[in-house]
């Protein structure tokens, strides 16, 4: 009989409630009598209905992530998306000079702050992984990726993980993801933080993300991303280590979300190398008041240019007034 001989949570005679729900991949508990006499601890009697309701399902963090570091640079980080809420505030963990990790499918959020401890004690991620794994009573169905602070790096996919699911790594990097459309997408990752070497580490790691969703992705969709980037006193004012901490919640199109972002924070906390400064000369000082009056910032030229730069957000590009950055000329033009 069919799904119409199912109503008001009672199973009519010759209705599995169970195989169907299982055949729709919905979890289910199956219990015998009303509510109240599961409540009360009545055992079941002759002719009792049977009620088929969902089990909840656990979190999974179905993803894909790459954790990598640019050693000359000195910076580690970790990229990722998933059809998951807010991923970056489960998978991506780094740390200067001591390494990043990825921790994804069901979760281990402890992977993170356990593995530094270990890679702080000179463990290589091989070592990291292995200790970490060892130590889970739930790593079959765990996820991990890490690079260590000499550019060692260790993958970990759990048998129990869902389909399909594994990692690639190589010097510097370690790229994995489940519940993908296949192997396609973590090659992706891997092939493209090869290709980008020598740019910006957060640049790779945006085009490894693009790459991948390009390949196929998560086989659920899309929905958040991430991107983490640290560097020892590479941060706001030199006061912090997070060089990049962006996070797209829940998007239709997270990786091309994040790239948007990624390109204000570059505008706004990137930095000018000081040779491509360019000199105030009196003509250019003359427009730079000029221009600043006309926005309503008065005074002496520094204090003008202060004023200003930390009403746009730009402060970080202004560094007195006898030289300036040519982005922040641009964006005074541009008003």
């Amino acid at each position: 009989m069919g799904r119409r001989d199912w109503r008001d949570g009672v199973r009519r005679p010759g209705w599995d409630g169970r195989s169907e729900a299982r055949t729709q991949g919905v979890p289910v508990a199956v219990a015998t009598g009303t509510a109240e006499d599961a409540a009360s601890g009545r055992p079941a009697r002759p002719g009792d209905r049977t009620v088929v309701s969902p089990i909840p399902p656990r979190p999974v963090v179905a993803t894909y992530s790459i954790a990598a570091c640019d050693l000359d640079a000195g910076q580690w980080g970790v990229a990722t998306q998933s059809k998951f809420l807010a991923v970056g505030s489960v998978v991506p963990w780094a740390e200067p000079g001591v390494g990043a990790i990825a921790t994804q499918a069901y979760a281990n959020p402890r992977y993170g702050p356990d593995g530094f401890a270990l890679l702080r004690e000179g463990l290589s991620a091989e070592e990291v992984v292995a200790r970490l794994t060892e130590a889970d009573d739930g790593r079959d169905e765990r996820q991990l990726g890490v690079v260590d602070g000499r550019g060692g790096s260790a993958s970990f996919t759990g048998p129990g993980c869902m389909a399909w699911a594994g990692g690639e790594t190589g010097p510097c990097f370690a790229a994995q993801g489940n519940i993908l459309v296949g192997a396609e997408t973590v090659a992706a990752l891997a092939a493209t933080f090869r290709a980008t070497e020598g740019q910006p580490l957060s640049e790779r790691l945006l085009e490894c993300l693009a790459a991948a969703q390009a390949a196929g992705g998560d086989r659920r969709g899309q929905q958040s991303a991430a991107l983490l980037v640290v560097e020892r006193d590479g941060g706001y004012a030199g006061l912090s280590d997070v060089l990049v901490d962006l996070r797209v919640d829940d998007h239709e199109t997270p990786v091309v979300e994040l790239a948007r972002l990624h390109a204000i924070h570059h505008l706004l906390f990137g930095k000018t190398p000081r040779e491509q400064w360019l000199d105030v000369d009196d003509a250019l000082r003359a427009e730079l008041l000029e221009r600043l009056q006309r926005l309503g910032y008065d005074g002496a030229l520094e204090r003008a240019l202060n004023d200003w730069a930390g009403t746009e957000n730009l402060e970080e590009r202004v560094d007195g007034a006898a030289r300036i950055d040519p982005v922040v000329l641009g964006e005074l033009r541009a008003r």
